[in-house]
């Protein structure tokens, strides 16, 4: 019982962070999305150890685990757009496939690149 009432807290906490960051991106005119404004304060207040990582960690866990369920109304409202995807499906999907592959690419590269950098430290000590 006491587990659910902090997971429940924590994903509060978090709505009422998502409407503190909504609120800022319209007063201040943000060219940036209210979620990505919300996760950089998030990100400098959990740094400044202002808010300590045991304090969101289960409702950041709950909310990864049922992230599926966030995804649904998006795949649902493809439906509206169906005349789009009957025109422009292929080239939509080429440029899903390429992006991503870059992405995983460099991605790949990098984290070989910082692996070979790591053992090369290791051996020099």
């Amino acid at each position: 019982m006491i587990n659910t009432c902090k997971t429940s807290i924590q994903v509060v906490f978090y709505i009422i962070l998502f409407l503190l960051s909504v609120f800022i991106v319209d007063k201040l005119s943000i060219p940036l999305p209210a979620n990505i404004v919300g996760m950089a304060i998030l990100f400098f207040a959990m740094f400044t150890k202002v808010i300590p990582v045991r304090y969101v960690r289960r409702g950041s866990s709950l909310l990864l685990s049922e992230m599926l369920l966030f995804f649904i109304p998006a795949v649902v409202a493809i439906i509206n757009y169906f005349d789009i995807l009957e025109n422009e499906g292929i080239r939509i999907l080429v440029v899903i496939v390429l992006s991503t592959t870059i992405v995983l690419s460099a991605t790949a590269y990098i984290v070989d690149k910082v692996f070979k950098y790591e053992l090369r430290k290791r051996e020099k000590c």
